[in-house]
């Protein structure tokens, strides 16, 4: 996949862009990242925010390693399907952007 191809994949999946990269955020802080893709010239990295709050590498791999799953559209070889605690937080991240725009109607 290559770098656009990722965005693009982030942004539709409920990342959105925190300090220039495709990140996921916190449930109780949507506006602070705690997963960002790290998008260079010829790799992609995937970091995770400590505690302390530094970035921790925790995957990463070449733009020609990298390949959309064929069911699911999840970009295999960063760590994503595999590492525990990934796919909720999408989820959750999704759900917060589909569903956190909508406005109540008045009256209701």
């Amino acid at each position: 996949m290559k770098p656009d191809e990722l965005t693009d994949w982030a942004l539709k999946h409920g990342w959105q862009m925190l300090n220039g990269h495709p990140s996921l955020a916190k449930p109780t802080r949507p506006t602070e990242a705690i997963v960002r893709l790290v998008l260079k010239a010829t790799v992609v990295n995937v970091e995770v925010k400590k505690p302390s709050g530094k970035w921790e590498k925790i995957g990463g791999a070449g733009y020609a390693d990298v390949e959309a799953d064929p069911d699911t559209g999840v970009p295999r070889g960063l760590g994503l399907v595999s590492t525990p605690g990934f796919s909720k937080l999408m989820q959750d991240n999704k759900d917060r952007l589909v569903f956190g725009t909508a406005k109540p109607k008045p009256g209701a």
